[in-house]
């Protein structure tokens, strides 16, 4: 149920915009707003995309956040999160990113999937996932918060809805290592080390999403239905962190070592 009025979400969406291009971090939304809804949030993202869009940006995937139970609990909801990617996202392995171009940076681990067919809703199960899926990729998220995460003057702590509106915190993505068919690797055990600066601060493995990572994909193409909206052929999709969100800052190297999947890395600047 959408509570703001269109003139309230156009507002938010523009402060959203301005605080990624200033890098500035804004109050969150549900200070003034305490009463909003999921739904709102939701609405307030896809004006924010609409923006976007409209700027000359071309959407290539999805992220699919909050997809531990852990998170779950500490952000008081009862399922996963949506964002959208665009092409300015994208960055190189091994490439060097300028810290100072994102409000509070942090780095997650993930798997994409790059599809091949269409998944459409409802009742998209794992096994069209997987049939749908041309190759999975190792992946890092890079995450950045436009709104505070906790206001640094009155301690508030942002809700789901705040980071939903946020875009699910996304802010890039960095795709490496090896290109592997669904049915050539169990997901459910592929397994990351992340380092920063030399040193694992965190692991993990993929079933820590939901079960299996496809899991993801397919609630994801289920969720879109009701939206008139589907999963398209060549999009990325990333499928949920199974490691803790890394804080970044400018000297920092960044390397995940997914074993058999191989390793991306990345400098920060």
């Amino acid at each position: 149920m959408i509570t703001l009025t269109k003139e309230q979400i156009q507002f938010q969406a523009v402060r959203h915009h301005q605080a990624e291009q200033a890098r500035k971090q804004i109050t969150a939304i549900t200070v003034e707003h305490p009463n909003m809804t999921i739904d709102d949030a939701y609405a307030i993202q896809s004006a924010w995309k609409a923006i976007k869009l409209k700027e000359g940006r071309r959407i290539i995937g999805h992220k699919i956040g909050l997809t531990s139970k852990v998170m779950q609990r500490m952000m008081n909801i009862q399922e996963s999160d949506f964002g959208f990617l665009t092409d300015d996202m994208v960055f190189a392995d091994g490439g060097t990113i300028n810290s100072a171009d994102f409000t509070d940076p942090r780095i997650e681990v993930e798997l994409a999937f790059v599809l091949k067919k269409e998944l459409k809703g409802p009742n998209v199960t794992i096994f069209d996932v997987l049939n749908a899926t041309d190759y999975v990729v190792p992946a890092l998220e890079l995450i950045a918060a436009r709104s505070y995460r906790i206001d640094p003057e009155t301690g508030y702590k942002r809700t789901v809805k705040d980071t939903i509106s946020d875009n699910a915190a996304n802010a890039g993505i960095i795709m490496g290592g090896r290109a592997m068919k669904p049915d050539a690797i169990d997901l459910r055990w592929v397994g990351a080390l992340l380092s920063q600066n030399g040193v694992i601060e965190d692991s993990g493995v993929a079933a820590a999403v939901m079960n299996h990572p496809a899991n993801g994909i397919a609630w994801l193409a289920n969720k879109y239905a009701p939206l008139g909206m589907s999963l398209l052929p060549g999009q990325v999709v990333l499928a949920g962190s199974f490691t803790g969100a890394l804080k970044v800052k400018s000297g920092d190297t960044i390397h995940a070592d997914f074993k058999e999947m191989g390793s991306i890395s990345c400098f920060f600047e």
